[in-house]
């Protein structure tokens, strides 16, 4: 199995409307995504970790596909159309991490 984490780094002027896009981007990622392979996707909200100490990432998208050729497809159809979604709800810029499952619990 194939993750992709779209992670927004945490900073002192971050604006992230959780409301949005949970709501109108996941949505639009399904629509775009699923039909290249995409099986699920998790929203993940930072939080204050040991000591109150800051999260690195407001929020990380992860999205999951069978193979990284569904990902490659998929973006390389849509990828145009999700970015100008990014406005709508954040004035950051995603990192990117893909990753290979090897062992799940």
């Amino acid at each position: 199995m194939f993750r992709v984490s779209v992670m927004y780094p945490n900073r002192e002027d971050a604006r992230f409307d959780f409301d949005y896009y949970c709501t109108e981007h996941v949505s639009l990622v399904h629509r775009y995504m699923q039909p290249f392979g995409l099986l699920r996707m998790e929203v993940l909200k930072g939080i204050p970790g040991a000591a109150g100490q800051p999260p690195p990432y407001l929020c990380i998208g992860d999205l999951y596909f069978e193979t990284a050729d569904g990902y490659e497809q998929g973006i390389a159809a849509s990828a145009g159309r999700l970015r100008a979604d990014i406005s709508n709800f954040t004035n950051l810029t995603p990192l990117r991490q893909f990753s290979e499952i090897v062992a799940s619990g």
